[in-house]
């Protein structure tokens, strides 16, 4: 049986057209074995957000072709669609794809090993207009299933370099998804994860149709017990987006808005889309539908001509807001992007001290969010045996938080009650109630 290979880098969205790569492939009759081992493909699908994806990218393909001098090197995905020129230098790479055309994959693989040539199908992103229908059944190990609504994004942040490597927004058709979803509760799927490059831009592309519509029409699909949304801009949330979610009672109470910046000088210069007095109020808007929401997001630090005032409005701004977590991030310039000109740049030593007070400041918001569950009863999506611990057993509430029992019983893929009891560290300790 012929063996193939993934190393995915990267965001949910990637990690989900990986999954669907790996179906296409088994669907062949290819077996899927860990990148660490030898395969007769090896499938690398890129990511290049920061240069250093763009390095590990190139790692990864050296050290696969190391492990067989005969296997077939496939480049996918946002660095590939970058860049091809430079992936083609490459000798080991026989086939390069950007950010379409995944579903031919297993094609030209087999193309690459009986013709002996080399292909690159990399084209203008920006004409492409459809969304490309990839799907997955079943990921392995899993009791949650990311699921790709769209692609693209319009946004164009001056930092970003992901319009540019996935093009404009495209949607998926509404009966493809519901589709898919039911395939999954099929398969044993309780609970899904909306994504996409620009989820709450879904449907703007298709006419009378939103983001608010497919989360409906996943709520009513029986064996669905969850649905948890990616993240978010901040500005796809309005009272009457509350509103409506508030009826639906799979919807999870956990929000990743995304922020960036406390500073509305530096937001500007990001160019995003909204103030810090705009995300306050949509941050209370939501936590007067859902008292319980955890509130995550993503801080760049160090951005050009950050100014100590400005970090310290950032610093004092995530303070106020009392998120639940936070993913702390230190400015990197990428080539393409407008910011990677921009004049004053921060210098690594002060963007190294900078996170390092955001993310001190984040644990401590962390810990002050869980300990408010100490005493109360969950409800509880368990998915694994802790590796280390294996009489203790792990899942995530719905608003993410996440919870071990010490139970010998089989409870993978079942929401049952917990009493939560105490907390170590960002994790919840619990007793399962029967």
């Amino acid at each position: 049986m012929k063996t193939v290979a993934f190393y995915t880098l990267g965001c949910k969205v990637n990690q989900y057209e990986t999954e669907a790569m790996s179906e296409l492939f088994q669907k062949k009759g290819y077996r899927v074995v860990e990148p660490t081992e030898k395969a007769d493909v090896y499938v690398i699908n890129t990511c290049t957000v920061t240069n250093l994806g763009d390095r590990k990218s190139r790692q990864f393909i050296r050290r696969s072709k190391k492990k067989n001098e005969d296997a077939v090197i496939a480049v996918v995905g946002c660095y590939a669609q970058m860049s091809p020129d430079e992936i083609s230098k490459i000798e080991d790479v026989d086939i390069i794809l950007g950010t379409k055309d995944r579903n031919k994959i297993v094609e030209l693989c087999e193309k690459a090993i009986s013709e002996n040539r080399r292909y690159n199908l990399v084209e203008d992103i920006m004409q492409v207009k459809e969304f490309e229908e990839l799907s997955i059944k079943q990921v392995k190990g899993k009791t949650r299933a990311n699921l790709k609504i769209q692609e693209g994004c319009n946004q164009y942040c001056s930092y970003c370099i992901i319009p540019y490597a996935r093009g404009q927004i495209r949607s998926r058709q509404l009966g493809n998804i519901v589709s898919e979803v039911n395939k999954l509760t099929e398969n044993g799927f309780k609970e899904v994860v909306l994504t996409g490059i620009h989820v709450a831009s879904y449907g703007k592309d298709l006419g009378d149709i939103r983001l608010i519509d497919v989360i409906e029409k996943i709520h009513d699909i029986a064996g669905i017990e969850r649905i948890r949304l990616s993240s978010l801009e901040p500005t796809v949330v309005t009272d009457d987006f509350m509103k409506s979610i508030s009826r639906l009672y799979k919807v999870c109470d956990h929000f990743h808005l995304s922020l960036q910046s406390g500073s509305d000088t530096v937001l500007q210069r990001m160019n995003r889309k909204y103030t810090t007095e705009q995300y306050k109020n949509i941050v209370k808007l939501i936590r007067k539908y859902m008292p319980n929401v955890a509130i995550t997001t993503d801080i760049i630090v160090g951005f050009p001509g950050e100014t100590d005032d400005e970090f310290s409005d950032t610093y004092n701004f995530v303070k106020s807001i009392g998120f639940s977590r936070i993913h702390v991030f230190k400015y990197s310039p990428r080539t393409g992007t407008p910011a990677a000109k921009f004049a004053n740049q921060i210098s690594g030593i002060e963007k190294n001290e900078r996170s390092k007070k955001l993310i001190d400041l984040g644990e401590k918001l962390s810990k002050e969010f869980i300990t408010t569950f100490i005493g109360k009863t969950v409800e509880v999506l368990f998915e694994e045996r802790v590796k280390n611990k294996p009489s203790y057993i792990v899942g995530y509430t719905t608003n993410y938080i996440r919870t071990i029992c010490n139970t010998p019983e089989n409870f993978e893929g079942r929401i049952l009650k917990v009493a939560i009891t105490g907390i170590d560290r960002d994790t919840l300790i619990g007793e399962i109630i029967l």
